[in-house]
């Protein structure tokens, strides 16, 4: 088996999981997702092309329906710089938005290229060059009073000419930063520049709780050409309570299209249609979905928040996206000792810092996405009594 694929490291999130997995008495905020099912018709929509026996192959890059739902959706959020919006030959539909993310590193980096990436941040974003066998290079985000913040002197310096791709995840998972769109127009620049492709991550754009043109958190589509060396990746998962689903798409040049289509292929075939059904009434009905979970969870934020910041000596602050709250406690400088900690002892379940680079050693991650904020406040209180033991 090739080294890069042996060295990989395994999931410290789900090494705490399993610890506390099957325990009736744990409070688990681990993982990305909340515990709210799928809408009634968006399942309701799967069930009826079922019925009807779609269970046979599709296009590569998706059903044109949703092909042209997902483009209009993203031109009514985007128009971009010239009003063009994002048309339908720049969209293909993946199994998820991690397939869509990898399917962008394989067509992008071969074995040996520079990559470059903004972190902390979830670790498939890592992996994914690591598995093309990219000498990959990271750049940290700095925490300054909780709050993570881009240094962007040192962002632009770290773009060099020999710099195949830099990957962004902006709101940004665990931490909340999010990219302004001064910040976006200089590193596109700079990228035009050295020649350099920009993978953005921006599954968590609708998870967005500050004041927004088209209530979503500042996009590169706002800003870039549709020719530019950008790749955006989206998900149905958060923002349209499909997690399970697998289901994601991602923007590209047009003259990108193509290839993105043959990796399909050679990964996954296509969708599933009836998946992909779904999809599609979730886009058509999405004001019935999107705004009420953003609604829910700005509450669950608030909420959380608020009750961690009455803790003495916590270092946290408030998200501007995203779906998680991302701390530190006092005395505490291993991440996944204390996390580990807090099952066995607490009955809490947090995913640790370590998980997300060396850069967040010693810090915690709780996910908010409960659809019931008392479970929150429950979980507060444990870890409130842990800390005073």
């Amino acid at each position: 088996m090739r080294n890069s694929i042996l060295n990989l490291e395994a999931s410290k999130i789900r090494e705490v999981a399993n610890a506390g997995l099957g325990r009736d008495d744990v409070l688990a905020f681990w993982f990305g997702e909340g515990d709210e099912v799928t809408p009634e018709f968006v399942r309701q929509a799967a069930i009826d092309s079922l019925q009807q026996g779609e269970t046979f192959y599709a296009h590569n890059l998706g059903l044109p329906a949703l092909r042209q739902g997902i483009a209009d959706h993203m031109s009514g959020k985007h128009p971009g710089p010239h009003g063009l919006g994002v048309s339908m030959d720049r969209v293909a539909v993946t199994a998820g938005g991690v397939n869509a993310l990898m399917l962008a590193v394989q067509a992008l980096v071969d074995a040996g290229d520079d990559v470059l990436a903004i972190t902390p941040v979830w670790p498939n974003l890592v992996a994914q060059p690591r598995i093309m066998g990219a000498p990959l290079r990271t750049l940290s985000l700095q925490a300054v009073g909780g709050r993570w913040q881009l240094d962007m002197d040192a962002m632009l310096s770290a773009i060099r000419p020999t710099t195949r791709l830099l990957i962004l995840n902006a709101p940004n998972n665990p931490t909340g930063w999010t990219l302004s769109r001064h910040e976006q127009l200089a590193i596109l620049q700079r990228c035009r520049e050295t020649g350099t492709w920009i993978l953005a991550d921006e599954v968590y754009e609708a998870l967005y709780y500050e004041p927004a043109e088209n209530d979503c958190a500042p996009s590169f589509l706002d800003v870039a050409d549709p020719q530019d060396r950008l790749v955006v990746v989206h998900s149905f998962s958060k923002s349209f309570l499909m997690t399970g689903w697998r289901l994601g798409w991602m923007v590209v040049p047009p003259a990108m299209i193509e290839a993105v289509g043959k990796l399909i292929e050679f990964n996954t075939s296509c969708s599933p249609v009836f998946t992909q059904r779904a999809g599609f009434v979730a886009l058509q009905r999405c004001q019935e979905i999107t705004p009420r979970v953003v609604a829910h969870l700005k509450t669950c934020r608030d909420t959380l928040v608020g009750a961690l910041q009455t803790l003495p000596g916590l270092e946290l602050s408030k998200p501007f996206g995203g779906m998680y709250a991302f701390f530190r406690l006092p005395g505490h400088d291993d991440g996944l000792i204390t996390a580990k900690r807090l099952v066995a002892e607490a009955g809490l379940g947090l995913a640790p810092g370590e998980a997300f680079g060396p850069e967040a050693t010693g810090w915690l991650r709780w996910c908010f996405a409960s659809k019931d904020p008392q479970r929150l406040l429950l979980g507060v209180d444990r870890l409130r009594s842990w800390m005073r033991l």
